[in-house]
């Protein structure tokens, strides 16, 4: 039965914003996801069961527990969520996944924040774009985050969760920013912060670490990143699309 299973309901949110970091592009969601995690020293909050999410158990550094593939972790200081994934989501599941966790969203009167890669060989400055469902777009108005500058598509979980979120009228943000389509990209993931997560939350996220271990972190990435270059249409990207393509 496809559900969000939650383990700590005493954690108290209220219109929360939620960061998605699904593997894909340079893999610039997981890595800012796990940073906040990091960070802010969030409490696993959820676990996904939604239908065709892989059921694997996995374990954790120092840690005798285990847990499932895809969770939710929270801080309520800062009315914080986030989604954070060790494995893709199959293209097959993306559909039912996206309808899951959408419905649950609804529930929680969240804001959340899809995370998304443009392949390119990106040098030391990179764009972040973002595009919107619902009534968010003034929200990238109102902090000067600009629309994609050529026309594209986001394909993969990320796209499957802002297409639901648009079918079903919901309020969502969709930021891309360019990043390596061939290894894990910490810069990517800063800039992604910097410019567009830290205006969008009001919080102050330190990155200084993330270009510090940036060799450490592609290294312990790149096994991950090998698989989704094995199975690029697991992973959710977004990229330009002819005009009549």
């Amino acid at each position: 039965m496809a559900q969000i299973t939650v383990h700590e309901p005493d954690v108290t949110l209220s219109e929360p914003t939620l960061v998605e970091g699904l593997p894909g592009v340079g893999l610039v969601g997981k890595i800012t996801a796990d940073h906040l995690v990091e960070t802010f020293e969030m409490t696993h909050y959820a676990t996904c069961h939604c239908e065709g999410l892989p059921e694997i158990a996995i374990y954790h550094e120092n840690d005798p527990d285990i847990t499932g593939a895809v969770r939710l972790y929270a801080d309520s200081e800062r009315n914080l969520l986030v989604l954070q994934s060790d494995v893709p989501v199959s293209p097959n599941a993306a559909e039912e996944f996206a309808g899951c966790l959408t419905g649950w969203i609804l529930e929680q009167d969240a804001l959340p924040i899809y995370l998304s890669g443009r392949p390119t060989d990106p040098d030391d400055d990179r764009s972040t774009f973002g595009v919107a469902t619902g009534e968010a777009g003034t929200i990238l108005s109102a902090h000067n985050i600009a629309p994609p500058d050529e026309r594209g598509a986001i394909s993969g979980p990320t796209g499957a969760l802002l297409y639901e979120a648009s079918r079903q009228d919901v309020d969502s943000l969709g930021l891309i920013v360019e990043a390596s389509a061939r290894f894990p990209d910490p810069a990517a993931a800063t800039t992604l912060i910097e410019t567009a997560i830290e205006p969008i939350t009001g919080l102050t996220v330190e990155t200084e670490s993330l270009l510090e271990r940036d060799e450490e972190i592609r290294e312990t990435r790149q096994q991950l990143a090998r698989r989704m270059q094995q199975a690029q249409e697991e992973s959710s990207k977004a990229e330009p699309v002819g005009m009549y393509q």
